[in-house]
């Protein structure tokens, strides 16, 4: 349930994320197939017309997106290098 929480926090702070987002992708320190996997997540949740909690149950498929998108974050944020980390002050 905390992690539920934290989650739900992270959507009021999505948008301090963008200069990471720009930063993590392009960075020199960062493989282009760790960036491009990345790119391919992202795309595909967005493209892909099916949740896992379809989007009528309106605050459960609301939830969902958000859970997804948080995921994703955690783990740039997680193959992001140490410099990157510091500078966003993600340590």
């Amino acid at each position: 349930m905390r992690r539920l929480l934290k989650r739900i926090g992270f959507l009021f702070k999505f948008h301090k994320s963008f200069p990471f987002f720009i930063d993590f992708f392009r960075s020199a320190q960062l493989e282009g197939t760790t960036k491009f996997v990345y790119v391919l997540l992202i795309i595909g949740y967005i493209v892909f017309p099916f949740d896992i909690i379809p989007d009528f149950l309106y605050v459960f498929g609301i939830v969902d997106d958000i859970t997804v998108a948080a995921f994703l974050l955690q783990r740039m944020v997680k193959v992001a290098p140490e410099s990157l980390k510091e500078k966003h002050h993600l340590k």
